[in-house]
């Protein structure tokens, strides 16, 4: 089959003569068929008549309908097979100056899944998915990291112990509260390249970011292991070969109650042959003041941030249908101190004797090889991933001299897909692949006083997948299309104790062993009306086992998995070009088996067990409504069930603990009753409202407003009568409008509008949450203004 299309040439590549003079659409894209050779359907008939620009030179198929298309308020999608759709985009874009730089081929190509592995339009993708351009975010969003996309979507949630030491979750699937040697619950992706595996949202800050994926879990027939509750992918602006592109962008903010803050980016793009190969990089540091004093050593604004990185990506396009991208990641964050405070103390004030400083040093080096024919796709994937994490607690117990808990994760992760994949139309088509994972995960740990720390044992575990995978979409009438895959993976595990005591069990050091794990997965869409979609799905997803440290012996922690039935509908979107209104609604049932989790044990040291069975009911919608040109409203919510339904008999759960030198001496133990069932971070309700809105002012400028609220409602910090803690239960706000005019914009926004204190994480530190209650508060009421120039 290779072969065969080897011989086809790839015209969506290949440069021709194109001379289009300016007119209506529908005449446009006649002349186009015809001088290129290739067939272009228009979405909505009401599009023919508008007015685009003349077209002329040696282009490509897709960038003369880039141009042609720009400022117009339509978009184009590559169908495959010589085929393209004309589709209304979701606000009209506003017509740039003669001098702006053609439109990137991201920012015109409307609502595709890429995540499926092959170029799915939303109409046909069977489940739920969320895409957001980064124009669909406010203004000054790219420096927020993962924060933005926690603030767009209400279906993503989190923990709050700092930047880098996060865990995103999706559609309610919360393992605990803490980090550990469990495998991530959220796949995520930069481009094609696995980002972490067993390790803590990276937060790489969204800096020249075309769009965002968010795909509902679980997603194992085509992500594997670790996407128990979905995946998120992050798309980067792609190098351009035929043109100079530069900008810079800056901001300076005054936070109540805190320090100020400051961010600084810059992008280059270099074409180094033209047409052939091409650089384009971003660099960028970041600093958030603090707002966190510190009673007991006499400080302000202690929990200040640092973040600063860059991304480099070398395309070159040696022939016809061949792109290779050859990249760099690298982002270190520093974080002083943690962000928690005491909740009984007065308000943003916690007392600590020691500093609780952080840090995450991320690099990740990515080579991903690309061949395209006439509608069949071959890509290649490596990706390597280093990531050093550093965490300082506070351990002092009440009346005994400062002491700390340190540790230190050290994680390696190498990955390659190969996978071949035939787009063709309506949606049909398929794909196979293979991937190969290998994982090092390395934990060291110190407690004690300040001066004399000692070392507690430690965990190396490895993980080494080879998977086969496939999937297919093949319609059985005009409206109903049927895809189902499967996914087979052999799995090698490996784990040893590190600094283990003299005394432990040599037959309790080390543990190996390997599983064949299958995975299948079956889905179907109808478009049971113009505009209107009904979907269903059936998936399944796994996370291996491992081995993990507790009560300074090494235990093994077995696999966990998934099954999901979801149905749900959409109705309108891009592809439809159908009224001013659009809809998704998804309801799910969840379940989930031997659940691993990161919890403590008696001392307050982590420990991952597997702490039984349980049972997630979600209900997603999302309603868009356009009431005249310009403006969007949007509205939003998730409602999550879920419950601990068959607890494990020896669930570790903290009590409470006194000095080791008090009377009454420590009081500590096991519990499989909590004071709730539900998992820990999964709040019932969680909703959002927005508003954007553009229009030209006159005289060449432009303007964008947008407002947001966003509900987080009640949770959990885990099970058991402390780690039982309530969280959540806020509002959180936001207003921001730039103004710009050609290459240059101004913009101003402000967020926590009523300085709410809130409580995003009912956590700061394990081993004094026994005797202080400690809330993660928002950040206060900022007010940012800053700057964007192209050139």
């Amino acid at each position: 089959m290779m072969l065969m299309a080897v011989a086809s040439a790839a015209h969506a590549e290949s440069r021709q003569k194109i001379d289009l003079p300016a007119g209506r659409l529908g005449s446009a894209i006649v002349a186009l068929g015809r001088q290129a050779g290739i067939s272009i359907g228009v979405s909505d008939p009401g599009l023919a008549a508008l007015r685009v620009r003349a077209v002329k030179g040696d282009l490509t198929v897709r960038q003369a309908l880039a141009r042609m298309l720009q400022g117009s308020g339509a978009g184009y999608i590559d169908l495959g097979d010589r085929g393209w759709r004309i589709v209304r985009l979701r606000v009209p874009a506003p017509a740039r100056t003669s001098a702006e730089p053609a439109a990137d081929e991201t920012d015109t190509t409307p609502l595709i899944v890429t995540g499926s592995k092959r170029r799915t339009l939303l109409a046909d993708y069977p489940g739920s998915a969320s895409i957001l351009r980064m124009d669909d975010l406010p203004a000054g969003s790219a420096g927020q990291g993962s924060g933005a996309i926690l603030a767009r979507l209400p279906g993503v949630t989190s923990t709050h112990l700092g930047s880098g030491r996060n865990q995103l979750f999706l559609r309610g699937i919360a393992d605990s509260s803490f980090n550990g040697p469990t495998q991530a619950t959220v796949g995520q992706y930069l481009g094609e390249t696995r980002l972490n595996y067993n390790a803590p949202d990276p937060d790489l800050r969204l800096y020249d970011i075309a769009t965002i994926e968010v795909l509902q879990g679980p997603q194992g027939t085509l992500h594997g292991a670790g996407s128990l509750g979905g995946v998120l992918r992050i798309l980067p602006v792609t190098p351009r070969l035929d043109e100079i592109q530069a900008s810079v962008a800056g901001s300076a903010a005054a936070t109540a109650h805190g320090a100020p803050s400051a961010d600084l980016s810059g992008m280059i793009n270099l074409p180094l042959v033209t047409d052939k190969l091409a650089l384009r990089a971003v660099a960028y540091g970041i600093r958030d003041g603090g707002y966190i004093d510190d009673s007991l050593r006499g400080l302000k604004d202690v929990n200040r941030t640092d973040t600063f990185g860059g991304r480099a990506a070398l395309r070159a396009e040696p022939g016809p249908g061949w792109t290779i991208d050859l990249g760099a990641t690298f982002q270190s964050i520093d974080g002083r101190d943690s962000q928690y405070a005491d909740r009984d103390a007065p308000d943003l004030t916690k007392a600590s004797p020691v500093a609780q400083d952080f840090s995450n040093d991320y690099a990740l080096g990515q080579l991903v090889i690309r061949k395209q024919w006439d509608g069949l796709s071959l890509v290649s994937a490596t990706g390597m991933v280093h990531q050093d994490i550093s965490e300082t607690y506070d351990a002092t117990l009440p009346g005994v001299a400062p002491s700390l808990f340190h540790q230190r994760n050290r994680i390696t992760l190498l990955s390659n897909e190969n996978r071949l994949s035939r787009d063709l139309e309506n949606g049909i088509g398929w794909v196979i692949g293979t991937s190969l994972v290998s994982n090092r995960y390395r934990l060291n740990r110190r407690t004690g006083p300040v001066t004399t720390t000692r070392a507690l044992a430690g965990i190396e575990n490895g993980v080494d997948e080879a998977t086969l995978f496939g999937e297919m979409t093949v319609a059985l009438t005009n409206a109903l299309k049927l895809t189902g895959g499967g996914r087979i993976t052999y799995a090698r595990l490996s784990g040893e104790a590190l600094d283990a005591p003299v005394l432990t069990s040599l037959a309790r050091m080390s543990a190996r062993r390997g599983e064949t794990t299958i995975l299948p997965s079956l889905g179907m869409t109808v478009a049971a009306l113009p505009g209107l979609t009904l979907f269903a799905r059936y998936q399944e997803g796994f996370r291996p086992g491992g081995i993990a440290v507790r009560n300074e012996s090494v235990q093994r922690y077995r696999n966990d998995d998934v099954t999901s039935i979801e149905a749900g509908l959409r109705y309108g979107g891009e592809e439809a070009g159908i009224g001013d209104f659009d809809a998704a609604l998804s309801i799910a049932h969840t379940r989930w088996r031997d659940i691993q989790a990161d919890l403590t044990d008696s001392a307050g040291l982590p420990a991952t067990v597997n702490i039984g069975d349980g049972r997630i009911w979600t209900i997603d919608a999302a309603l868009g409504w356009r009431p005249f040109p310009g403006l969007r409203l949007e509205a939003s919510g998730v409602f999550a069930d879920s419950r601990l339904t068959s607890p494990a008999v020896a669930v570790v759960v903290l009590r409470s603990r006194l000095p080791a030198n008090s009377a009454a001496g420590p009081v500590f133990g096991t519990a499989v009753v909590a004071e709730s069932d539900a998992l820990p971070n999964v709040a019932r309700i969680n909703a959002r409202i927005g508003a954007d809105y553009g229009a030209w002012l006159g005289g060449g400028y432009d303007l964008r407003l947008s407002a947001w609220a966003r509900y987080v409602g009640r949770s959990r910090l885990g099970i058991g009568p402390v780690l039982g803690v309530i969280q959540g239960d806020y509002l959180d706000t936001a207003l921001s409008a730039r103004v710009g005019k050609g290459r240059a914009g101004l913009f101003l926004s402000a967020t926590n509008l009523f300085d709410t204190i809130g409580n995003r994480f009912a956590l700061g530190s394990p081993f004094t949450l026994p005797y202080v209650a400690q809330i993660t508060p928002l950040r206060p009421r900022t007010i940012r203004i800053g700057m964007d120039m192209r050139f």
